[in-house]
């Protein structure tokens, strides 16, 4: 009913940039808390970033002052811009969003598919 789907992940020098997309789509009526999480190989996942319905933004402290979370509530769509890139920043990325799907519904967990970043020269 649902579907998050990610993009613009790929392969970035360190010192570089890389946006990162998310597209929610289906029977959506209200999406409340976005986020983003990464998780890297051999290590758990990890919250990146969070975004409420009203804008307020919250960052891991790995990547605060290089990552910016933003999103556009009216295309049901949350960006992750990123700056400064290091190596240790290379995961794969995935979306995470509560969304309700009908009027008086609670919303729920979903979970986008992941996009991978690598920083490496």
């Amino acid at each position: 009913q649902v579907l998050l789907v990610e993009s613009g992940g790929g392969l970035v020098q360190p010192g570089g940039s890389q946006r990162l997309s998310c597209v929610a789509s289906g029977r959506i009526f209200r999406i409340d808390d976005m986020r983003w999480y990464r998780q890297a190989p051999g290590k758990e996942r990890e919250l990146v970033a969070t975004i409420t319905s009203g804008g307020r933004t919250n960052y891991a402290d790995p990547v605060k002052g290089r990552f910016t979370i933003s999103r556009d509530n009216a295309k049901n769509t949350m960006y992750l811009q990123m700056n400064s890139l290091k190596p240790e920043d290379t995961a794969v990325y995935y979306c995470n969003a509560a969304i309700a799907t009908m009027r008086f519904f609670s919303s729920s967990d979903y979970w986008g598919q992941g996009t991978q970043v690598t920083v490496s020269s």
